[in-house]
């Protein structure tokens, strides 16, 4: 049965990202990125957590917000095309939440940009159908994450949570009420600690 799930890596205070985010500074002036993601990316650490950094990925479609595609003063120039290089991650189609029209984007490895202006469940119906039997990833950021769980149309939330704090920034469960949890998951080291909810209808 498909699903649609999302992830993502947050501070004990609940901050995915924090202010100022620039092309610079991609997660903003007070987020340590290194701190927060290097339960994915450091070795041996990397190692330990391999589970959950593939099932990151383990998806027929992805959704993610403008702001996670590309900083401001970049995301809409014809040139840019996100931040990780000709062969992205994803090797699916990549639904990005826009505001400005643009022509999809085709990468090496199967990843295909896709923009949509016309809403969240827009995107959603569109990533569905493109993931097959597969499930959709909705990626991030927080901002992205919160509109999809108000709406009600996540069915898992997978947080990986990392013993720093940040202060202020992009909060996951902004503006988000009446939300039920029920842990169906949990594992992790002395760098993160992995949940995985199933998201209450």
């Amino acid at each position: 049965m498909q699903k649609v799930t999302s992830g993502l890596t947050i501070s004990l205070d609940g901050f995915g990202a924090g202010i100022n985010q620039s092309f610079e500074k991609p997660f903003g002036d007070n987020f340590d990125s290194d701190l927060l993601d290097r339960w994915m990316f450091a070795e041996p650490e990397k190692d330990r957590h391999k589970k959950e950094i593939d099932a990151i990925l383990d998806a027929g479609a992805f959704i993610m917000g403008s702001n996670m595609f590309g900083p401001k003063d970049r995301r809409d120039t014809p040139g840019w095309k996100g931040w990780w290089g000709d062969n992205p991650p994803y090797h699916a189609p990549v639904f990005v939440l826009s505001h400005k029209e643009r022509d999809p984007i085709v990468m090496e490895g199967g990843t295909t940009f896709i923009f949509v202006t016309d809403g969240i469940e827009s995107a959603l119906t569109k990533a569905k159908e493109a993931a097959g039997d597969r499930n959709v990833k909705i990626m991030g950021g927080a901002n992205t994450i919160n509109q999809y769980l108000a709406a009600g149309l996540i069915d898992e939330l997978w947080i990986h949570l990392v013993p720093v704090t940040i202060g202020m920034g992009s909060r996951l469960f902004e503006g988000v009420e009446d939300l039920h949890l029920e842990p169906i998951e949990v594992c992790g080291t002395h760098i993160v600690t992995h949940i995985r909810y199933e998201v209450l209808k």
